[in-house]
This record gives C-alpha cells, structure tokens and sequence, in this order.
C-alpha cells in the first residue's frame, strides 16, 4: 500500500475521542478520513481536530474510506458491521462483537464471504508485556489453574456513567469479561464450560471457568467497585510454580497503534487469520452468552 488507508469511524462517543481518533491521526499508515454518529453534532465536534468530512450516513461514509473503525454499542455493531464488509471495507472492531452469538455469527459470515481483514480490539492482548507473559506460559505448559480479578469503578462516574448499553446490561461483564475472559482462556487453554457464575445486586461477578486440558480458572469482575487504582491483575500457577502478569501497562493508544500495524500487514498480505479475529470474538461471546445462562 503506497497510501495510507482511510479508515472512518462510527461513532463519536468517549472511546473514540480518546483512541480512536488519535490513534488513527498519528499512525503513519492510516488516515482518519471520515466520521458517521447518529448524532450529527457529535459527530462534527469529534471530526473538526482531524479535518475529516462529516457524513450523512452510514452509507455515504462507506463510499469514502477503505476501513470502518466502529466506537458503538455491540447491537449497533452488529448491525453495521456486515454491511461495512460486504461492500468490501475491513474492519476495526469493538468488544463484544455483539449483542449475542447470533449477531456475532453474523460479522463471522460476512467478514469470511468478502475477505477482508478485520481485528477486535481487545487492547490487552496488543501490549507487549502481555504478550511475552502469553507466550511464556504457554511455552512452559503444565499449568493447572489461574486467577483473574478485574476491579475498576468506571460505571460510577466519569465517560461511561451514561452509557445506556453497560448500564443496563450486564456491565462488567459485557465489557470487561471480554479482556479478561480472552486472557485466561489463551494462557491456560480453550474454556469449553462455564461452571459457576454468580452476579451480584452491585455487579460483581464471580465465574469459574472449565479449560480443555482439564485446568479451572476463576475470575472476578466489577467496574463498580470505587478502587483507586484500578485492580486488573492475573496469574496461573501449577507444576512450575506461579507466573503473574506483573510489570508495567502499555497505555491504549500504544496498543492500538500495534492493532494498526497488525491490520496494515494483514491487508497487504491477503490474509485473514489472527489471533484477535472475528472468530475469536465468536468464541468469546458464546462465553459470555453461557455466563449469562449460568445465572
């Protein structure tokens, strides 16, 4: 590719403005062409410091770009993402992929049919000392279970306190479980069953997961817990002792500009497959839907 790619994002809420936009500013390989939010004001503020064009809509943003960055809620995402494909665009996409597996299938079928590259952004697993701690244990083997705690208020106050969809949804476990879930289940192995998953009045989540190989892991999630700093801490422990994710956090823009490098190489290589593709958020959400059903 000779020119950068022009990407256009749905969306102008609080993810946007803090990642996506900068993001998509100060990578050499991406241009920030065009902005669609159901809000047209917020969609022109979001916009202006970038002077990217302002759509009409969502169809007029696709005859625009040549990637569709999406900063909506999963049932919106489900419903925009396959039309982006299907008329050719690759995707940069939210966690969850949907609102449930059905809608989550359905980015897997389009994306698959048209062939064009599409990441989830599942921030963490961008990170380099996440990934030498992945790579680490996975190497080693022999590991017989692992712990998770991720313990944030962020559904108290600040950006996300007036976010309809994490309110009234399942919240942290709609939007943290995603990170978390993915975590535990590429160190120790595929989580096949959901045992035990209980919910609190407060929103605190206790799961205990089942992996192939026969490890167990137990997870513990709330964004309603007022801890400062936030907790996010994991580790899995078995024949070779313990191993926790310690060290330093790759702040997100960093990792988004890692994802961008990673979508660039897949675009000029004709390929589809990565470890945070839309198969994996599949996999994903049907965990999150067997969560669910365990309550």
């Amino acid at each position: 590719m000779d020119e950068a790619l022009r990407v256009g994002v749905v969306g102008a809420g609080p993810w946007a403005h803090r990642v996506h936009g900068p993001g998509l500013y100060a990578h050499p390989g991406t241009r920030l062409a065009t902005v669609w939010a159901r809000r047209p004001d917020a969609a022109k503020s979001f916009a202006e410091p970038y002077e990217a064009a302002v759509a009409d809509g969502f169809e007029e943003l696709l005859d625009t770009v040549d990637a569709v960055a999406f900063a909506v809620p999963p049932a919106v995402q489900a419903e925009l993402a396959p039309q982006a494909a299907r008329a050719g665009k690759h995707l940069v996409l939210e966690k969850p992929l949907a609102a449930d597996p059905a809608g989550a299938r359905e980015i897997v079928q389009a994306v698959d049919d048209n062939g064009v590259a599409a990441l989830l952004m599942l921030t963490r697993r961008f990170a380099p000392e996440v990934q030498a701690w992945l790579s680490g244990v996975r190497e080693l083997g022999g590991w017989q279970g692992g712990t998770g705690r991720w313990l944030a208020g962020g559904l108290l106050a600040g950006d996300y306190a007036g976010s309809e969809w994490r309110q009234q949804q399942e919240g942290a476990l709609i939007d943290a479980g995603p990170h978390a879930i993915d975590l535990l289940d590429v160190a120790l192995g595929e989580i096949e069953q959901v045992h035990y998953a209980h919910r609190s009045r407060d929103d605190l989540w206790q799961l205990v997961f089942g992996h192939a190989g026969g490890a167990t892991s137990t997870l513990t999630l709330s964004l309603r817990m007022p801890v400062q700093p936030s907790v996010v801490d994991f580790a899995v422990y078995g024949e070779h002792g313990h191993a926790p994710l310690a060290g330093r956090r790759t702040a997100a823009r960093d990792c988004y500009a890692r994802m961008l490098d990673d979508l660039l190489t897949m675009i000029r290589e004709e390929r589809s497959e990565h470890p945070c593709d839309v198969h994996r958020g599949l996999h994903l959400q049907q965990i999150l839907a067997d969560a669910q059903q365990a309550i």
